[in-house]
């Protein structure tokens, strides 16, 4: 029975879809990327990120993105996470973690009584609503001429589902993630124990 997701995505330009360690996209849509080689589709469920690879050629393809790659500062993932508490307060969804990373994010919630996939669209937007409020979004100095910020997050998401068994595994993951980055472990006024 699934009771929850373990989910992951990507600030801008945090996992291209021609990442030489794979990727889970079927092509590649803008040109300055597509130079550096077709999408890497795999369909493997595990993670890819220790995977051996050439660390240049992915760096080169995230300097021909058309803004530089998000990295979030402390101040900016202290002000998504204010955009989560506003969102996970008001659709009462259970969070049992949350990681705010400086280039993507982890969480383990329980099940949504609506599509993953619109949990995400709305988590992503109430947190750069908070980014924009505290004048603190990282994309903020390519505003275009119709007063429009680029996304500071990649689209999409990268999902797990997770049976009663599989929830205390998902968490001590996510939960480790901030130490591999060399940040303190986090602590979200959202999150709540999980009861199983």
């Amino acid at each position: 029975m699934i009771v929850g997701h373990h989910v992951i995505f990507g600030c801008y330009g945090f996992w291209l879809p021609n990442d030489p360690r794979g990727s889970w996209s079927d092509f590649v849509g803008a040109w300055e990327l597509f130079r550096h080689g077709p999408a890497t589709k795999v369909t493997e469920r595990r993670s890819l990120a220790s995977r051996p690879h050439d660390r240049a050629a992915r760096v080169a393809a995230k300097q021909s993105l058309k803004y530089p790659a998000v990295e979030l500062s402390e101040a900016q993932r202290e002000a998504v996470g204010k955009g989560f508490a506003t969102y996970f307060e008001r659709s009462r969804i259970a969070v049992w973690t949350c990681a705010i990373l400086p280039d993507h994010v982890h969480l383990v919630v329980a099940r949504p009584k609506y599509s993953v996939e619109k949990m995400v669209i709305q988590l992503k937007g109430e947190a750069t609503q908070a980014l924009k409020e505290q004048g603190i979004h990282p994309l903020s100095e390519w505003i275009d001429e119709k007063g429009k910020t680029p996304k500071c997050f990649a689209r999409g998401e990268w999902k797990v589902f997770l049976d009663p068994d599989d929830v205390p595994r998902a968490i001590r993951y996510a939960e480790g993630n901030p130490e591999k980055e060399g940040l303190p472990p986090q602590r979200w006024g959202f999150v709540t124990a999980y009861p199983g």
